[in-house]
């Protein structure tokens, strides 16, 4: 599957569910960054490599109209954490997107999302048999950029409300997850602006990736 597919079978969701406490509260997503609204660097990396996209947020919708996305709220009341959008997004794309069987989500304050990675993720789980992958880079991994199968719903459901689960790897422990690495240079792909600081890094990043397409070009 090359990076730029878009199979039927793999939804997309934005994971803007959160109260972005760190950034000073409000919508993280929708801070400026290199004149654009966070969330257009996401949307414009992770569109090409889903069938769908939509935006799991809470509140007023039409905050998020400039995008074009269908915006669905948290099922679960107050939030929940990242486990409660996922199963959001689940039942919604069983609902609006019949025939698809994978979930890939991304977090919307993550704007150097590769292009390669819905197609690395579902063929790390396909290689595996797993019905789960996420992301890893520098060791670490980052449970909330990943691939999950749509047939968890009803265990994921019942593990958030029978047993008020929060945490994302307790969870996917239990079902075998595969773990897709990425390198870190010039930067780590997954970085994501959690303060009002890190905007500002991430302008810097931005810059030298537009430097280093000025300095292919000219080489062409």
């Amino acid at each position: 599957m090359p990076p730029d597919a878009a199979p039927r079978d793999i939804v997309g969701v934005l994971l803007a569910g959160g109260q972005a406490r760190r950034m000073g509260g409000g919508d993280k997503c929708l801070r400026p960054l290199a004149g654009r609204p966070l969330l257009a660097h996401v949307v414009e990396r992770a569109a090409p490599q889903v069938a769908r996209l939509l935006l799991n947020a809470n509140g007023d919708p039409a905050r998020f109209a400039e995008f074009a996305l269908p915006v669905v709220a948290d099922e679960l009341e107050g939030f929940q954490g990242p486990l409660a959008g996922i199963l959001t997004a689940m039942r919604w794309t069983a609902a609006h997107v019949p025939e698809a069987r994978w979930l890939a989500s991304f977090p919307t304050d993550a704007p150097f999302i590769p292009a390669d990675l819905v197609a690395r993720l579902h063929a790390g789980a396909t290689a595996a048999g797993l019905p789960l992958a996420c992301a890893m880079s520098a060791g670490r991994t980052h449970p909330v950029i990943g691939l999950w199968h749509l047939a968890l719903a009803d265990d994921l459901a019942r593990a958030l409300g029978d047993e008020g689960l929060r945490k994302i790897d307790l969870w996917t422990a239990r079902h075998g997850i595969a773990e897709v690495e990425w390198e870190t240079v010039p930067h780590d792909p997954f970085f994501n602006a959690n303060r009002p600081n890190d905007l500002a890094a991430a302008e810097g990043m931005l810059a030298g990736e537009a430097r280093d397409v000025d300095d292919l070009s000219a080489n062409v």
